[in-house]
Formats: C-alpha cells, sequence, structure tokens
C-alpha cells in the first residue's frame, strides 16, 4: 500500500473526519473509498479482494445444505402468536 502526502482545506479536513468518526472508519479508508468512487471503481460486497475471499467461505459453509426451517414460516409463526396473545390480553 502507498502512502501519499495531500494538502487540504483546514475545513475539508473536519469534515473528513466527521464523516469518517459516523461511519466508524479511519480518514485514510474514508479517502480511499471517495477516491475510488471518484475514479468509476466497483464497490460493495466483494469489491475489494479480501470481502471477495471472506464472501465465498461464508457461502462455502452453505453450499449443499437446507436449512433447518422456512425463516419465513417462523417468522409468520411468530407474529401470528403475538397477534393472539395481545388479543387475549389486549
Amino acid at each position: 500500500m502507498a502512502k501519499v502526502l495531500v494538502s487540504l482545506d483546514t475545513g475539508l479536513v473536519e469534515r473528513l473526519d466527521r464523516e469518517a468518526r459516523a461511519r466508524g472508519v479511519s480518514r485514510s479508508a474514508l479517502i480511499a473509498e471517495l477516491a475510488a468512487k471518484g475514479l468509476g471503481e466497483p464497490l460493495g460486497p466483494g469489491a475489494r479482494p479480501e470481502a471477495r475471499h471472506a464472501i465465498e467461505r461464508i457461502q462455502s459453509l452453505f453450499t449443499g445444505r437446507e436449512p433447518a426451517e422456512d425463516a419465513t414460516a417462523v417468522i409468520r409463526s411468530m407474529r401470528d402468536e403475538r397477534t393472539e396473545r395481545d388479543a387475549r390480553f389486549g
């Protein structure tokens, strides 16, 4: 990774720092993201090699496996139970 020295307006640096804190990233990470986006490089899940590798590893854990339960059915059941309970004790 290359390091660069750039000169920026103090107000801009303050805005960058606020945004970086809000996102929970370093100033350098924010500037790198903004520069990549400005140059039209792909961003998002899997754009970076290490993120793509992590996603592939996670997906491999579930390859060929059936889900233990249908998540939608579980959520509907929980909702219905809550609705019935609220109707009884309303």
